[in-house]
């Protein structure tokens, strides 16, 4: 259950990962915004896959965003696995990732009202809920943790 560095040929998979948490997790108007980030921003946003027999089972990347932040983006394990470790093996490697970045103090994410607890027990803060902001019923959670 180690992330590997994610592969162009990785796309198909992540975007089933996408597909399979419609429409609780991700608002069916994302799909798009996903796509384009995995054709032109993955390799400089540190994207990680969680393979499990041979297939691509989760994915989420570590944004830098150059003052002393980084975000998560686009982390997410397929449905049917949920509640098996994924999800959180992907936040620690990204949480180890960032801490061995010594430019890097505070980590932010945004999330839904549906996984805020999730990353609450990893150590994040809720600091703004703006209703319905990913979505109709997906309200986005911004959630920060400092190092």
């Amino acid at each position: 259950m180690t992330p590997r560095a994610y592969r162009c040929s990785d796309i198909t998979a992540c975007l089933s990962i996408f597909d399979s948490n419609l429409p609780t997790y991700f608002a069916p108007q994302e799909r798009g915004d996903f796509e384009r980030f995995l054709h032109e921003h993955v390799v400089q946003r540190a994207f990680q896959v969680i393979e499990v027999e041979g297939q691509v089972v989760a994915c989420g990347g570590l944004w830098h965003s150059g003052n002393g932040s980084a975000s998560f983006c686009w982390g997410m394990v397929e449905r049917h696995r949920h509640k098996q470790g994924l999800g959180r093996a992907l936040a620690v490697a990204r949480l180890h990732q960032a801490a061995a970045d010594p430019s890097i103090r505070c980590i932010t994410l945004s999330t839904s009202q549906h996984t805020q607890g999730f990353y609450a027990g990893l150590g994040f803060q809720v600091v703004r809920v703006v209703a319905d902001g990913h979505g109709v019923g997906i309200d986005a959670v911004e959630m920060e943790r400092v190092l």
